[in-house]
């Protein structure tokens, strides 16, 4: 890939930030797009990356601001905190994040390896409607397998309390409180009952442990404090109510436990942007394996989706149920759970 897809990767972050609040984030994004270069290590890193460095593929422009972010979190730079929120509203000037560059090049270089990881938790304020449309369809307890579940936060979806429009739902007085910007119809109330849950993730990363909280972290964007806060609370949750999210290919995983479900529940396999980073010819496959393992009355499948699907704002949520094999559009929601637009 060419130095100026790179760069350019960083130009598309930075409206992409702006748009979903973080002016702080998208100000850092085009701090790297104008002035980033091949004169440092982590820059050559960066620049000399030869996969798709965009939003929806390796995310470099994530990795790098994440990579920074995490400096300041672990207290390895103090100057540079003194730059970040809640104080500042803007990245500081380039010769502040080109002395970072420098005299982190060794932790930069390391964090930038690995795939962003934010496991955004306002997004079971879509998965959550969704769940009590199956409920209310089947009549059924629900059994989840979240692909690419990350670090399973939203796997303790009926942990949240959730105020949907007009309706309060989900655990009441919950630490993690969600509540949307509510357009289109109402939802209808339904007791959801989940009887088992279970992730897979190609790096899954375990809340309990401090790195790996770090992370997370590290990755919900400065400027946005509400957002911290819910992480701090869900990872809390997760640390009370741990669950299993396996180390495994989400294809093998699918094929297995698709084949192992329980009759008179319905298992629910979702993702929630994260079918997008599977490759082609992989979602093509995990779209095989769904369809391949027909469901009948007494063991349902629901397959839930809240991702890109080409159509704007926000990302589609598709519902497709079976034996029937009914498909619904459910509605579209904000990428980061701040607006949800129901037709359920």
């Amino acid at each position: 890939m060419s130095k100026a897809a790179v760069k350019d990767a960083f130009r598309i972050q930075a409206e992409a930030c702006l748009a979903l609040g973080s002016t702080f984030t998208a100000s850092l994004c085009q701090s790297f797009h104008d002035n980033l270069t091949d004169q440092t290590a982590v820059g050559e890193f960066c620049l000399g990356w030869v996969g798709d460095p965009g939003p929806s593929a390796d995310s470099i422009p994530l990795r790098l601001c994440g990579g920074f972010h995490a400096i300041v979190l672990s207290g390895l730079d103090e100057a540079l905190k003194e730059h970040y929120p809640p104080d500042q509203t803007v990245a500081p000037q380039w010769l502040e994040l080109e002395r970072v560059l420098v005299a982190h090049e060794a932790f930069l270089l390391g964090w930038l390896t690995s795939p962003p990881q934010t496991n955004e938790v306002s997004r079971s304020g879509v998965l959550w409607p969704a769940m009590m449309e199956i409920s209310r369809r089947t009549k059924l307890p629900l059994s989840l397998l979240e692909v690419g579940a990350s670090a399973g936060l939203n796997l303790n979806l009926d942990k949240f309390q959730y105020t949907l429009g007009n309706l309060n739902a989900g655990q009441a007085n919950a630490s993690v409180h969600l509540s949307p910007e509510w357009k289109g119809n109402s939802v209808q109330q339904c007791e959801v009952s989940i009887t088992a849950r279970r992730g897979c993730d190609i790096n899954p990363l375990n809340p309990q442990e401090e790195r790996d909280a770090l992370r997370l972290r590290s990755y919900v964007w400065p400027d946005q404090l509400d957002r911290k806060q819910r992480l701090d609370n869900a990872i809390e949750i997760a640390c009370t109510h741990p669950v299993k999210v396996d180390h495994e290919d989400a294809l093998s995983w699918l094929e297995r436990h698709l084949s192992q479900r329980r009759d008179n529940v319905c298992t629910v396999v979702y993702s929630t942007i994260a079918w997008q980073y599977l490759p082609p010819a992989a979602r093509e496959e995990g779209e095989k394996i769904i369809l391949g393992h027909a469901a009948s009355n007494i063991a349902p499948l629901a397959w839930l989706r809240f991702e890109p699907d080409g159509e704007s704002p926000g990302a589609g949520i598709k519902l497709q149920i079976w034996p029937s094999g009914e498909q619904l559009d459910l509605g579209r929601g904000d990428f980061h759970g701040r607006w949800i637009d129901w037709r359920g």
